[in-house]
């Protein structure tokens, strides 16, 4: 590899490919490939999210790998695992899942017995936003905040070219920040949440409110859900607002405007160069950003004295936190690697120097083991 001050690294051309498995896993699906070193996905595959137990969860992670597995016989580096959760900082275990039935799970372990590879855990918008940096809409900016807008929302953050996680791991659950007091009750447990006004799962509320109250401006999009409000979905309201429906477009337009009033206070705490907009929502594209930022510029604190961040969509859509977690499990790997060879060549000079002073113990050297590990 070759890097460039505050850039990140260009993959090395004419050797063979070091690829590894992402997998993505949010509120409804489970989205798996093989990525190589330039964040090219060669194959992937898809499947719905078990929500019933951590165990189906995991039935269905092994599953995809030994398939991918299959279809490659190129070595695999490792699986790298993008969870819609509260990671702990050892990147090993999800403490949380607001969507998902994780609690305390040890699911690096868990994936790493099954498939016999390392595994790395790493919570998914953490991932993307690392793909973003790598490969995406995020080159050449050290400082950013990733809001993927999906069942939830979930944030990633990168500052001088490191992910920040924060203490514990936890950091960037933007999603649950209070933004209503009192307002909708949350998965979470806590009421007015941000994800309760702008995320997927808010935009079909909305809709299907709408639909049960027999309101008349409701009545074309309710017909594309063959009558039925619980038909309902995210994909249908974006194309219906695409497609011109007055109803669906001002849906997006509301949860734009909680977009864009979430990320002014983003900007406040964090003062990055840009934001970007990801998870299955942003494929709204302008529908939602242009509601976002207009509302940014409205309520960002300090406005017209300041520099205001960038807002821009994804550039790797929905296959940016499989790409993340894939890069994430290469460089896991490496790093490890490169720790194993500094530890050897440590030991040997510490072995040349206790050669040359017979008589001298040498700490940390004894019957040639290292304490370190």
């Amino acid at each position: 590899m070759t890097s460039t001050p505050g850039h990140p690294p260009r993959p090395r051309t004419g050797v063979l490919a070091r690829l590894a498995i992402g997998i993505d896993i949010g509120g409804t699906k489970v989205a798996a490939g093989i990525v190589d070193e330039t964040g090219q996905v060669l194959d992937r595959l898809r499947r719905e999210t078990p929500t019933t137990s951590p165990e189906a969860v995991e039935d269905t992670i092994a599953e995809v790998v030994t398939e991918l597995r299959r279809h490659h016989r190129q070595r695999i580096w490792g699986v790298g695992i993008g969870a819609a959760g509260f990671v702990d900082a050892d990147r090993a275990t999800v403490l949380f899942s607001p969507h998902l039935a994780w609690r305390r799970e040890p699911l690096r372990e868990a994936i790493r017995r099954r498939t016999g590879l390392r595994v790395v855990v790493e919570n998914d918008a953490n991932a993307a936003a690392w793909a973003e940096w790598r490969f995406g809409a995020a080159r050449g900016e050290d400082d950013l905040v990733c809001v993927n807008l999906g069942t939830g929302i979930g944030g990633g953050m990168l500052f001088n070219g490191q992910l920040y996680r924060g203490h514990f791991g936890i950091a960037g659950e933007f999603g649950h920040m209070q933004v209503v007091p009192a307002g909708h009750r949350c998965e979470c447990g806590n009421r007015g949440c941000w994800e309760q006004y702008a995320s997927g799962n808010a935009l079909v509320r909305e809709a299907r409110e709408l639909a049960q109250a027999n309101s008349p401006v409701i009545h074309p999009l309710l017909e594309r859900a063959g009558g039925d409000p619980r038909a309902i979905s995210g994909p249908l309201v974006t194309a219906a607002a695409q497609a011109g429906d007055p109803a669906a477009v001002e849906l997006l337009t509301e949860v734009g405007q909680w977009l864009g009033v979430g990320i002014a206070s983003l900007a406040a705490a964090f003062d990055p160069g840009l934001f970007i907009v990801g998870g299955g929502v942003s494929d709204a594209g302008d529908l939602l950003i242009g509601p976002a930022r207009e509302s940014f510029r409205k309520t960002l604190t300090g406005r017209g004295f300041r520099p205001e961040a960038r807002i821009v969509r994804t550039a790797l859509g929905n296959e940016a936190g499989m790409i993340g977690a894939a890069d994430l499990a290469r460089v896991e790997r490496r790093r490890r690697r490169r720790g194993s060879r500094s530890r050897s060549r440590s030991r040997g000079r510490a072995r040349a120097r206790a050669a040359r002073t017979p008589g001298r113990p040498v700490l940390g050297v004894v019957g040639g083991e290292d304490p370190s590990g």
